[in-house]
């Protein structure tokens, strides 16, 4: 059986004042270089995309590879809630050197399922030489790919894959018995990455292994007994878990600058921080 990948979610930092902060978010992805995992995931919901400007991300997603593109895959996420957005971020990818991106279903506003193919169909036109992945997170983006949708789009020329966030791993399973069997599916489900297999996916987008990588590298790598590999895991995702305040700490508390939110998140209290330190001193590096 072939090992799950383990794509890290890496989040943006933001000074004091809300501007972007290059220098912390070039070392947070220099981190995330060293860690072994197979791949980057930048400017998704780990990255707050949606607090940034096509301009900022495009300078971003220029960063990003020239800071691990040499060492892993990255993947740009250049979603955005209409085509005209869509298709100056897919641009900016390009001329950054990325050759894979990801595209979330159009967002605020409720889509048909024809305008959503449709949709698709122009992103396959605009992204022509790139690899795709669709992005299907209905719990922020308030749309949701079907399974007669996700079949129509995994035939579409330009597309090698989804990340599904917060659906059940039988979703998961539904849309490999219509998609091509290299389609590739990865959930953002950090804890199920010992799971995943049995589904049909082959991997996870993962926000908690840009700070604590070590568990999710056993677990795919397989070093131990499971339910020990499920254990670091669930300690990991458990302290960490997908805020973007608390892997900023977790990053602190290994060396690593990493700014702060432009989003309204809440710092951590002292409990949660207890525990993420307990998770850094057991898990990190």
């Amino acid at each position: 059986m072939t090992s799950p990948a383990v794509i890290t979610a890496i989040p943006t930092a933001f000074t004091a004042d809300g501007s972007v902060d290059l220098d912390a978010s070039r070392a947070i992805f220099e981190f995330v270089a060293k860690s072994g995992n197979e791949g980057a995931f930048v400017l998704g919901t780990t990255g707050e995309f949606p607090a940034l400007t096509v301009a900022e991300r495009n300078e971003l997603a220029k960063l990003a590879v020239e800071t691990m593109g040499e060492r892993m895959r990255v993947i740009v996420h250049v979603g955005a809630p209409s085509l005209f957005e869509v298709q100056q971020l897919i641009e900016g990818a390009r001329e950054a050197g990325a050759t894979e991106i990801a595209v979330i279903t159009p967002y605020y506003l409720p889509v048909t399922d024809a305008a959503l193919v449709d949709f698709f169909r122009s992103v396959n036109e605009a992204a022509d030489g790139l690899r795709v992945f669709v992005y299907v997170y209905r719990k922020r983006a308030g749309n949701f790919v079907s399974v007669d949708v996700m079949t129509e789009i995994s035939r579409l020329s330009n597309f090698v894959g989804a990340k599904v966030s917060e659906e059940p791993l039988e979703l998961l399973q539904e849309y490999r018995e219509f998609v091509p069997d290299d389609f590739v599916i990865y959930t953002g489900a950090d804890a199920d990455i010992l799971r995943v297999a049995n589904y049909g996916a082959q991997g996870v987008v993962s926000g908690v292994s840009s700070v604590l990588p070590g568990p999710f590298r056993a677990a795919a790598e397989g070093g131990a007994a499971p339910a020990r590999l499920q254990e670091d895991v669930d300690l990991a995702v458990g302290a960490v878990g997908g805020d973007m305040e608390r892997m900023r700490v977790a990053l602190e508390l290994q060396g690593v600058p990493a700014g702060t939110s432009r989003m309204a998140l809440a710092e951590p209290a002292s409990d949660a921080r207890a525990r993420i330190r307990e998770a850094v001193e057991r898990l990190g590096r």
